[in-house]
């Protein structure tokens, strides 16, 4: 007879069971046994050079694909140098599962100065996780695994953090490592009757309705447009809904909710549907205040806690956001094609007025933003990061597919997430993808370059270079205060690619984006494509 399976075993064995592909992070010292685990199971390690870069990369992998990204931690400074990309993935509700070690047993709670000492380590993730747990015995092992992969199925999903004493990475488990399966997931939730008719007759019955989608719909779109099709409503969506519906879509009013005119014809509508939103300021460009909502407020959304965030409904639906739409789809008739274009006439008179309430600086860069939508592939993953031109493709780069539009902007908005989350999405996913940050954020996370480098992606990195926090320096010009701490001492970005094993260019002009890019995409290596124009 075989011996039995370790702990570490059969990890690996049921992370393969729930279709994980790929786990990123970094050994150390505490972690030599649950990598014993590794060879053999199936399951590819990604090495990033800093435990934030592996979270960063858990995350786009996660908004790419659709599946959660997982990562392997170090006790302690492992897992605190995650926590800012933990906490970024829990406010955009990104399913990610951060298995990390901690002290022996007997060791926890003792405070006797061991290496990577924490103490109450769960603590520190308590805030910015929706379950955690600490393994006091090897059989909770497949409990608890199966709890982590039921919320990322059915609930709202963000960050589940179990820890595992280093003593039990190697304790032997009960039976044969194939006895170990998958727990069956849940199916998403569907709304009820009453719900679905109650809503189906206010929306029919509306004169000027309005769709909102937020990041939680990614699987709506195309229930979404069905049904404004029908109802010959506009479609308005969140910065981490965009894509979601195609922007090419005559009724598409992209990510455009931080516009007065916008927010104007929300308001004034008589019944608005808002799907999986936070109806959040970071939705609105940071303007402060919820919506003045003049009709009946219909939200939906798989956590419960959400329908009442921010403003409260007229009628609440706690339910999954495509279930719900494709329930409204079938209880409501075709709608009327001249009602349609008229909506479509409407929403591209929207379109052509918010290019009016852009900031300062922004007429400047829409060239540049003109040529970086001519320069992506239909099918590409825009990656960005806090960075000036990203505040402006984030409203006036349309986007044609769910899952396209990956960025940071939004919600905790952490610097660095643009090129550690680029590589994630790109190993998640086949379609090409292009990341966009600027200097002073790529200073966060330079060194996942290499990681990229030793995967051989094909990845275009656009580094927006302003010398410093160019954003904040407006900021400050414009409340009068004096520029401090933001005008910063760049390197040579393309010769410290080359060093890495990138290739690297300089652009000063949007008409030099486009043959850039193409090159760079043909490359099984990732190109830095610094933009050195002066604004």
């Amino acid at each position: 007879m075989s011996s039995a399976p370790t702990c570490a075993q059969v990890l690996m064995r049921l992370l393969r069971e729930y279709q994980v592909e790929k786990v990123f992070g970094i050994p150390g010292v505490h972690t030599i046994e649950l990598y014993r685990g590794l060879p053999g199971s199936g399951l590819i390690h990604i090495t990033p050079r800093h435990e934030q870069g592996a979270a960063f990369m858990a995350d786009g992998y996660a908004r790419a694909s659709g599946k959660p990204g997982v990562c392997f931690l170090i006790t302690g400074p492992g897992l605190t140098n995650a926590a800012t990309a933990m906490a970024q993935a829990y406010s955009d509700s990104i399913p990610m599962l951060v298995i990390s070690a901690v002290n022996r047993r007997a060791d926890l709670g003792m405070g006797g100065g061991r290496l990577h000492e924490l103490p109450r380590q769960s603590d520190v993730t308590r805030g910015f996780c929706v379950w955690q747990h600490s393994l006091t015995d090897v059989g909770q092992l497949p409990e608890a695994l199966a709890r982590a992969f039921q919320l990322f199925s059915a609930g709202r999903p963000g960050p589940v953090h179990i820890e595992i004493p280093i003593d039990l990475f190697a304790a032997p488990m009960r039976g044969q490592l194939q006895d170990y399966r998958a727990s069956p997931l849940a199916l998403p939730a569907a709304a009820s009757d009453t719900a679905v008719e109650k809503a189906s007759q206010w929306l029919k019955d509306a004169e000027r309705p309005v769709i909102l989608l937020g990041g939680g719909a990614q699987e709506a779109g195309e229930a979404a447009s069905r049904l404004a099709e029908k109802l010959a409503a506009p479609v308005f969506l969140s910065l981490a809904a965009k894509g979601v519906v195609n922007e090419r879509h005559p009724l598409c009013g992209g990510a455009n909710l931080s516009f007065d005119v916008v927010r104007e014809r929300v308001e004034n509508a008589d019944v608005v549907l808002a799907v999986a939103t936070e109806l959040a300021e970071t939705d609105r460009n940071l303007v402060r205040g919820g919506y003045g909502f003049k009709g009946r407020l219909i939200r939906v959304d798989i956590d419960p806690a959400q329908l009442a965030g921010n403003c409260n409904p007229d009628l609440a639906i706690c339910a999954d956001a495509a279930q719900v739409l494709q329930q409204l789809d079938r209880a409501l008739p075709d709608g009327d094609a001249a009602a349609r274009e008229a909506t479509a006439r409407q929403v591209a008179l929207l379109l052509e007025k918010c290019r009016s309430e852009w900031w300062p600086g922004s007429e400047a860069r829409f060239p540049w933003v003109e040529a970086l939508r001519a320069a992506l592939p239909e099918d590409a993953i825009l990656v960005t990061d806090s960075t000036q031109l990203a505040y402006n493709t984030n409203h006036a780069l349309p986007l044609y597919q769910p899952r396209s539009h990956i960025t940071c902007t939004t919600g905790y908005g952490t610097l660095g997430f643009a090129l550690p989350a680029s590589i994630g999405a790109r190993l998640a996913d086949s379609r090409p993808v292009v990341a966009l940050i600027g200097d002073g954020g790529l200073m966060f996370t330079l060194g996942e370059l290499a990681a990229a480098v030793e995967q051989r992606l094909s990845l275009p990195i656009l580094v927006w270079n302003n010398s410093g926090y160019g954003e904040i320096r407006d900021f400050m010009d414009a409340a009068q205060v004096a520029q401090e701490g933001v005008n910063l001492r760049t390197p040579d970005f393309v010769a410290l690619a080359q060093s890495f094993g990138a290739a690297g260019c300089k652009i000063d002009q949007p008409q030099q984006l486009g043959a850039a890019v193409a090159e760079a995409l043909q490359r099984d290596t990732p190109t830095l494509i610094e933009i050195t124009a002066d604004f």
